[in-house]
């Protein structure tokens, strides 16, 4: 996806390091529950700075970005997202060092949501 290999800019990509949680099956894509954790240190020369969530099939399929600092903690967020159709969900975290560890999962939608033209 485009979106995804701007994000990733020619990086070289990880794909271990990062758990994303959402349902294969959901009823109602208007909220659909998703949780992101990124193993890192979370020191200041090692952590993650910033987590992108990019749904393939949305019509702006940017849909949420979250920012870390060592004084996180922990590089974990859970949300709430909305999902147009059934598609594959991406997350890509950036890391201080500039690498980049990415993360995908499909999930089923029966009742689709931002269907609503503007």
């Amino acid at each position: 996806m485009r979106i995804v290999d701007g994000l990733v800019a020619g990086r070289p990509v990880r794909t271990v390091d990062l758990l994303m949680e959402l349902a294969p099956l959901v009823e109602n894509g208007n909220s659909v529950s998703v949780r992101f954790l990124v193993k890192s240190p979370m020191t200041d020369s090692d952590h993650i700075r910033a987590l992108h969530v990019v749904s393939e099939g949305n019509p702006l399929p940017q849909v949420i970005s979250a920012y870390f600092t060592p004084l996180s903690g922990r590089a974990e967020f859970t949300t709430r997202i909305r999902l147009a159709q059934s598609q594959r969900v991406w997350a890509v975290a950036e890391g201080s060092d500039g690498s980049v560890v990415r993360a995908s999962a499909e999930t089923v939608v029966t009742l689709s949501a931002c269907t609503d033209m503007i």
